[in-house]
């Protein structure tokens, strides 16, 4: 038997549980670390507890969720360059025994290739969890060749993106149609989207995850300029040609971080130029699950909930 973990699993749509699972046999290259806290995603793990995650390689049920943790190294093994007692950004992993991992960071203990594993920076608490969501709006800002002028969402990685932008030297407008959402700027404007008249926006970042967004967006666009998707669309995407003709319109799709992308994110932390505080806005023990992860996806007041690990 492998060693313990207590983690949560989706054991099908709309059923979380919190379970004891054994992890997997450990390689040569594996580091054990003891989780302090996980994020819930608030879009992957909805679309995984409703059942409507578009299929991936590797998905299934039962699983685990989540891809946001931190913790700290209990055994590093002879070929670690870390150390026993490093603190480490864990984001996910695939070492159980008795649930699919596609994800797989919402557990107590997990094991996984050190250089899966990201340096926490010491001015981090549990902040850290934020470290992927971070990464994945940076990836998004810089996938156009310009800066993002409108950023469409106030959720934490609009909230993300638009603080990137402005450590980056700009200082977007942020389109947000929930109004309990629109407080808390830094360094930008938002605004209700109803009160919008500008139409020369050269680059447009959504991550609304609204796949009806385009055609809303289009009118705004300056000739030539370019709409980049980065949220995560479970419908098809589409558009009416004629609008975005006139314009030439460019798209853009941004999918997932790559390491150049953290290693950007830890200079702008480490720099001071990139805040990751306020936006942990609810707390829950793993016992406490399944309210927890009903409260991350319905409550609009809820910006991140993540679970202490350390609570249970």
């Amino acid at each position: 038997m492998g060693m313990p973990s207590t983690a949560i699993v989706f054991s099908e749509p709309h059923a979380i549980a919190v379970r004891d699972l054994a992890l997997a046999d450990r390689q040569a290259d594996d580091v054990l670390v003891e989780i302090e806290a996980s994020g819930i995603s608030t879009g992957t793990e909805r679309l995984l507890w409703s059942g409507e995650m578009p299929p991936f390689p590797g998905m299934g049920y039962p699983l685990v969720p989540g891809y946001e943790a931190v913790g700290r190294v209990v055994d590093a093994g002879d070929r670690s360059v870390l150390q026993e007692g490093a603190r480490v950004f864990v984001p996910g992993s695939n070492g159980f025994r008795e649930a699919r991992g596609l994800f797989g960071a919402s557990a107590s203990m997990l094991q996984l290739p050190e250089t899966r594993l990201v340096s926490v920076p010491r001015k981090l608490e549990d902040e850290a969890v934020l470290l992927a969501l971070s990464a994945t709006a940076y990836h998004a800002v810089a996938a156009s060749d310009a800066l993002p002028e409108l950023v469409v969402g106030h959720g934490v990685l609009g909230r993300l993106a638009s603080r990137i932008v402005v450590a980056l030297g700009g200082k977007p407008c942020v389109w947000e149609t929930a109004e309990t959402r629109r407080s808390g700027a830094q360094g930008y404007e938002v605004i209700d989207p109803a009160m919008e008249d500008r139409r020369d926006y050269r680059s447009i970042l959504d991550v609304s995850g609204d796949a009806a967004i385009i055609d809303a967006l289009v009118p705004h666009l300056a000739r030539s300029g370019e709409i980049v998707l980065a949220g995560f669309y479970k419908e098809p995407v589409g558009f009416a040609f004629p609008p975005a003709f006139m314009r030439e319109a460019r798209f853009r799709i941004a999918a997932e971080w790559q390491p150049q992308d953290m290693a950007a994110v830890l200079e702008l932390i480490e720099q001071d130029r990139l805040d990751l505080g306020g936006l942990l806005t609810h707390t829950a023990r793993p016992v406490e699950a399944e309210a927890a992860y009903r409260t991350a996806f319905e409550d609009a007041d809820c910006l991140k909930m993540i679970l202490d690990w350390r609570a249970m």
